[in-house]
């Protein structure tokens, strides 16, 4: 009976979040470009996010950071699970994107575990067992709560590939849902790391 009560509590949190979400132009609603097109961000306000200041352990290291501690960097942030297969295929990109890009120092990539029944150890063996080397943490509430209401309550849905880009003024930007390959990120986010 356990499991069904935490599947009730994901989506009911779910449900709230959506609820209390602000009305804004879904990403997901508008058509996926072509494969030669770089997709469509849609930035969000200028202001930094409250969530920026909330402290994130990473899973691997032990590490304490905010999104913060970043400024003046691109930061690519992905919301994922350990249970689910298109973040584990997403994850192999992001790498593959660093690789591109010959893993530049201002670019920083992070993974945020939006599965509250999911833990750091578990975190760290998923992370380190398939060799990605970039921040994992398990988001805290504040800031899964934060990711549905100000950009959209799928961010709270791994397996749609979620992501969001950082600039270096702080502004967050989103990408389409879905799963991006790497060569499409490198357009993405090449025009950040230039400016």
């Amino acid at each position: 009976m356990k499991p069904y009560r935490s599947l009730l509590d994901v989506l009911v949190f779910a449900l709230v979040v959506s609820a209390c979400a602000p009305a804004q132009t879904r990403v997901a609603d508008t058509p996926k470009p072509a494969a030669t097109a770089v997709p469509t961000l849609v930035p969000t306000a200028a202001t930094t996010p409250e969530w920026f200041d909330i402290e994130l352990t990473d899973a691997q290291t032990g590490e304490v950071f905010t999104m913060n501690d970043y400024a003046g960097k691109v930061v690519l942030v992905e919301t994922m699970a350990i249970w689910c297969p298109n973040c584990i295929v997403q994850a192999n990109e992001v790498r593959n994107l660093h690789e591109l890009l010959g893993n530049p120092d201002d670019l920083i990539s992070v993974s945020l575990d939006v599965d509250f029944n999911e833990d750091e150890a578990s975190l760290k063996e998923y992370a380190s067992g398939y060799g990605f080397d970039w921040h994992f943490s398990v988001a805290p509430l504040l800031v899964a709560r934060a990711l549905g209401n100000l950009y959209s309550a799928q961010y709270l849905n791994p397996p749609l590939s979620p992501m969001l880009i950082i600039d270096r003024e702080g502004n967050v930007h989103q990408l389409e849902y879905g799963r991006e390959d790497a060569v499409t990120l490198q357009r993405i986010v090449e025009p950040y790391l230039a400016e």
